[in-house]
């Protein structure tokens, strides 16, 4: 890491977004009192992380969970919940609704070597979840996991920010990110390139928009550009600056418009050029 400079909001969903080695998990491990930076310091929710306090409030997702896999899924929890003191009572309640928030109910009585690593991974996440922190810092949350699992992880995460926890996540799956957080920073061979609002991307993205018009009058298609034509639909792709022109000549045309979409770059666009500007 070189001189790594990073403050995350509570409430925030941050995506730390970065290629394989860039150092995304070695700032995790810095987070979590497992590696000693050579210098600065780090604090969570205001504790420098040198303090086993700094982790009490603190959920974490390894990149590559790995659990005692003759337990069951039960079992595990009830080890993980006693290790956080959690009162018997409060962690029945806790195991019954992770499990069945993570779809996994049916095989809490299992022995997780029977699990499959989409399993593996939202049983990791439940561990997470079990003991309700303020901080969730997961390191690749989504991997191995199918596109429902995928969309299971995302809603938990929602879940979690409408609740007000702060979220903190590595990946290289820009999609997840721009699902999910509220700002994103990319980290190149270990230095951080960019901190930006997901929304600012988006809307500094924008390259153009493309119209649908019904019934459009004659004149148009040789002034504006028509991509497509279905039927009475033609579809016109125009700039920013002649947006507001051909709107406005649809509209005294009588013409109907039925469709105005930005084109825009995509987060991935965003990444892949900070990190080639990193490199660079």
């Amino acid at each position: 890491m070189k001189n790594l400079d990073l403050s995350v909001k509570q409430g925030e969903v941050f995506g730390f977004l970065g290629p394989n080695g860039a150092g995304k998990s070695t700032t995790i491990k810095i987070l979590l009192g497992l590696i000693t930076p050579s210098a600065g310091n780090a604090k969570i929710m205001g504790v420098d992380v040198s303090s086993h306090g700094a982790r009490r409030s603190v959920g974490y997702l390894p990149e590559n969970p790995a659990f005692y896999d003759y337990l069951t899924a039960e079992e595990y929890l009830e080890f993980v919940g006693k290790t956080f003191n959690l009162p018997d009572a409060l962690l029945r309640e806790s195991i019954e609704k992770v499990l069945k928030l993570l779809e996994l109910w049916d095989a809490r009585k299992r022995p997780m070597r029977g699990y499959s690593k989409g399993m593996v991974q939202r049983l990791g996440l439940a561990q997470v979840l079990l003991h309700d922190p303020e901080v969730y810092i997961l390191d690749e949350p989504m991997s191995g996991l199918d596109p429902l699992g995928r969309a299971m992880v995302k809603d938990v995460i929602r879940e979690l920010k409408l609740r007000g926890r702060t979220v903190f996540f590595s990946t290289h799956i820009t999609s997840d990110v721009e699902a999910v957080c509220d700002r994103v920073g990319v980290i190149v061979d270990g230095c951080l390139q960019s901190v930006d609002s997901v929304d600012d991307l988006m809307i500094r993205g924008i390259e153009g928009y493309r119209v649908q018009v019904r019934d459009a009058v004659h004149g148009l298609e040789e002034q504006f550009t028509a991509s497509n034509r279905q039927g009475d639909i033609v579809e016109f792709t125009v700039t920013s600056q002649d947006l507001k022109l051909l709107l406005e000549k649809v509209v005294l045309s009588g013409a109907e418009v039925v469709i105005v979409e930005p084109r825009r770059k995509d987060l991935e666009s965003f990444f892949l050029d900070t990190v080639s500007r990193g490199r660079g």
